[in-house]
């Protein structure tokens, strides 16, 4: 069982920038889809960021866009989120989800399409 634990979460000034950790035991990463999501209270998960296996390809967020790089090392079991220029409506808890396999682009922001989740780490930005 493949299980995901995030770190790197904390309380920043809007403008700044936050490093996100998603580190994986029990499975080979190295065939995990991996991908980021948010979610505030009362809002539904929110897609951040999509991986394939090799982090040849990426998907973005429109609202992350141009501010967030999702990359990976496959030798740390490990996925990252750079999250930079940091505002207040990025306040939620990140969310690393894995799926064992490769998703087409359309698929790639479905929450329901990943099998593993992390606990989720919070991300407060304030103005």
């Amino acid at each position: 069982q493949v299980q995901l634990v995030e770190s790197g979460g904390g309380s920043v000034q809007a403008g700044k920038s936050l490093r996100l950790s998603c580190t994986a035991s029990g499975g080979t990463f190295n065939r995990l889809t991996m991908a980021w999501f948010r979610q505030t209270p009362g809002k539904e998960r929110e897609f951040v960021a999509h991986i394939n296996w090799s982090g040849t390809t990426t998907y973005y967020g429109d609202s992350v866009k141009g501010r967030f790089t999702i990359s990976r090392d496959n030798d740390k079991n490990t996925a990252y989120i750079q999250m930079n220029n940091l505002k207040s409506e990025d306040t939620a808890v990140y969310y690393c989800a894995g799926f064992p396999g490769l998703l087409i682009e359309q698929a790639a922001p479905m929450p329901t399409k990943y099998r593993y989740w992390g606990q989720g780490t919070q991300v407060t930005v304030s103005s």
